[in-house]
């Protein structure tokens, strides 16, 4: 039989940052786990999310809308790529860069990944009442614009 666990004092108990923190990693851990058991990461996710929602675009721009290094991105590219469910294709305008779609089969990976998404947010948000769960994502928008970098890290220039 396990000890039971120490009671975290209260004064950390009410410390934000510190609740954020825990929140965001039951969050990633839940989201992750379900991706994982359809091999998929939420990087792969956020990629498809951004193709299906603002279209097609070069690497460097998916890299801004997702917030995925360049560096990365490339990995993940190639990893949706030999899936099918992306295409790259030389840009007509400048030979020199790849314009990146969805293809069918990422519109239809995407939408079984979103089923996936939607289910962890549901589980972890079941303490909260509709009207809470809403207002818990209105804060924390408010919270991510106000902190949101006025200007791109160098990772993001172009």
């Amino acid at each position: 039989m396990s000890p039971t666990p120490e009671p975290t004092p209260a004064r950390l108990r009410a410390i934000p940052s510190r609740l954020l923190a825990g929140a965001a990693a039951a969050a990633d851990r839940l989201v992750s786990e379900r991706l994982a058991g359809e091999g998929a990461r939420k990087w792969h996710f956020a990629v498809l999310t951004a193709l299906a929602e603002a279209g097609a675009a070069s690497q460097a721009e998916l890299s801004r809308r997702t917030g995925i290094y360049r560096s990365d991105m490339v990995a993940v590219l190639n990893e949706l790529a030999g899936a099918e469910y992306i295409r790259r294709e030389a840009d007509p305008a400048d030979r020199r860069r790849n314009v990146i779609t969805l293809t069918p089969a990422g519109h239809r990976r995407l939408e079984h990944l979103d089923a996936l998404v939607t289910d962890a947010q549901r589980e972890l948000l079941a303490p909260f009442t509709p009207g809470q769960k809403d207002e818990l994502t209105r804060l924390l928008i408010v919270l991510t614009e106000h902190h949101r970098p006025s200007h791109p890290r160098p990772h993001d220039a172009k």
